[in-house]
Order: structure tokens, then C-alpha cells, then sequence
């Protein structure tokens, strides 16, 4: 699959950007698929977290942003929901949303402490220290990061898990920080009721697993907008799907979409050699004959040499049934 060279990931940030998406995001993900967060309450949030952390003589400046940010209003009090786009795996992914998430909540703490100097009221010697009133709150953030890859995620899921092994004793007291983690790979454990992030997750999901035949089958009778065909390319890292949405005005059908890609895939592996096929270039023939065959007795070598495609990928196919 060729990648897409589009600037980091705008397709993705403009796709979470739809109230309707995010909440139904964030309701799936943290609320058992409840309608907690209301599309309606959302507004636009400022994704720069930047900040300078003092401590006494020491002075570091930190430059953060988020990919999207939403807040929602509860009378006076609000609530910060931030969404992470991840298409590799980050191995300090947890230490990296505590970063994200502490600057918001520093980022706010500057914003009180700039309020409370113009504030006329004397304060106790206490809140002079802490340039906050003992009243004074923080407003919670939340946060999600959504991995796309196609390889199942391996890295760490909370703060704990980059920490050294502990003593028992040490290990109780540790201050764990955790990660709300969404992989597309398995995102049907979870209960979508937006159409848009359903189709999404599952089109993808099941491009990963080479399912190409049950999605032309499930879409075979549904059109798709043509942005959300350019993001299940970005997904997949499919260059044909993602110039396909990007060229569309009108609504794009699923099924046809993808025989369009098999023969573009299967004339680009005609051109190349077979000998250099990938999963995706292994068609619905080659997957009958893989099955026939390892029934047959044929041993995955044998085969891989009959079908002029890598043993890795024959293994890969007989171990899906």
C-alpha cells in the first residue's frame, strides 16, 4: 500500500471535528455507547496546551497541540475533551496524553493565576504561595487516542507499564495514569450509533483482515460520501481509495469502489511480479486455493511457490480459518 503524503493527518482531525462523530465517540467509548455527551452542547476548544513550567529557578517552555479539541458548558463549569490521532505505534503514548493533559490543566491554572492578580480581596499567605483562592478548581479533561494501524498495538496502555518493576509495597502507592485507548483493528467491541464512525471502523477493520469479499457484500447496496471513502484510504494507507474520495462530488458505492481498487492491486501486482505480491495483493482465487490446497495437504512453502506469493502471507491465510 502506497501512503498518503498529505500533511499530518488533516483528513482525520476534519473528520472528528463533526460534533456528531466525537461525541458519538467519546459516548461509545467511555459511556457504554450512552448518549452522555450531546452533539449540541459541544463547542470548538483551543487545541494549543503550550506552556512554561517555573520551578523556582528553573524555567522550561513546552510547545503542545492537540489534534481536536471540544469543550461542553454545564452553567458555569465546563468540560475539556480532546481526541489524539495515532497511525503508528508510540511506545510512550501514555506519558505522552499525561503531558497533553497536564498542560491543559496548567494551561488553565496560568489562566486563574493571571485572573487572581488584578483580584483586589487580600489573600491569606497560603494563597499568596499558590497565587490560586482556596475555592479555586481546575475543570476536568478527558481524553482519547484513536490508533489506526493495522498491526495490533503492543505498546503501553498506562503509565505503570513504562515503569520499572516495583516492590509490592512501592507498586500499591504508584500514582498510575491511564490511557483511554481505541484501536480501529477491534472497534467492534464497542456500541457506534453515529453511521459515519460505524462505517469507518468497520470498513476498516475489515480491510485489515482481508475481508474484502464480506465488505462488498455488506455495502454492496450503500453509497458513501466521498470524504469518508478519503478517510478509510488515509485508514488503510490506500492511495487509489483516498485520490477516489478526494476526486468524488457525489456519493461513492462501497462494493464498486473496492472491485475498482482489486483490479488496480491486481494490475499493479501483474506489473511488479507476483513473486512480490503483499496481503493485499492475495485475491479471492488465490484464497480458494490456499484453503483447497493446505486441505489437500500442500505445505505452505509448496503453495507460496504454486501462487508466486511470500510464505508469510500464505501462513497468514490458512491461519484465518
Amino acid at each position: 500500500m502506497r501512503r498518503d503524503n498529505t500533511k499530518a493527518d488533516v483528513r482525520l482531525k476534519d473528520f472528528w471535528r463533526d460534533n456528531d462523530r466525537f461525541a458519538d465517540l467519546f459516548n461509545a467509548v467511555l459511556f457504554e455507547g450512552q448518549e452522555v455527551l450531546k452533539p449540541d452542547a459541544l463547542e470548538e476548544a483551543d487545541t494549543d496546551m503550550s506552556g512554561v513550567i517555573q520551578l523556582k529557578q528553573y524555567e522550561e517552555s513546552l510547545v503542545r497541540a492537540r489534534d481536536v479539541v471540544k469543550k461542553t458548558a454545564y452553567g458555569a463549569d465546563f468540560v475539556i475533551w480532546g481526541i489524539e490521532n495515532q497511525q503508528r505505534i508510540h511506545y510512550a503514548s501514555p506519558l505522552r496524553t499525561l503531558l497533553y493533559d497536564g498542560m491543559g490543566y496548567l494551561k488553565e491554572y496560568n489562566e486563574i493565576t493571571r485572573h487572581r492578580k488584578e483580584d483586589p480581596e487580600p489573600k491569606t499567605k497560603d494563597e499568596f504561595l499558590s497565587k490560586m483562592r482556596k475555592e479555586d478548581r481546575l475543570h476536568p479533561i478527558f481524553s482519547i487516542t484513536v490508533y489506526y494501524g493495522e498491526k495490533e498495538w503492543d505498546g503501553p496502555l498506562c503509565l505503570r507499564d513504562m515503569i520499572v518493576d516495583m516492590p509490592e509495597p512501592m507498586a500499591n502507592l504508584f500514582s498510575d495514569y491511564k490511557m483511554n485507548l481505541v484501536q480501529v483493528r477491534d472497534s467492534d467491541k464497542y456500541i457506534f450509533n453515529n453511521e459515519d464512525v460505524k462505517t469507518v471502523f468497520n470498513v476498516s477493520s475489515e480491510f485489515f483482515k482481508g475481508n474484502i469479499e464480506t465488505i462488498k457484500e455488506r455495502y454492496k447496496e450503500k453509497n458513501l460520501q466521498p470524504e469518508l471513502i478519503a478517510v478509510i484510504g488515509k485508514i488503510t494507507e490506500s492511495s487509489f481509495l483516498i485520490q477516489k474520495g478526494k476526486r468524488g462530488k457525489e456519493p461513492i458505492n462501497m462494493c464498486t469502489a473496492l472491485e475498482q481498487w482489486e483490479l488496480k492491486e491486481f494490475e499493479k501486482g501483474e506489473k511488479q511480479g507476483l513473486e512480490k505480491g503483499t496481503r493485499l495483493g492475495i485475491m479471492q482465487r488465490d484464497r480458494e486455493l490456499i484453503h483447497k490446497w493446505t486441505a489437500l495437504g500442500y505445505k505452505a512453502c509448496e503453495i507460496a511457490d504454486l501462487l508466486s506469493l511470500p510464505e508469510e502471507e500464505v501462513r497468514k491465510e490458512q491461519a484465518r480459518k
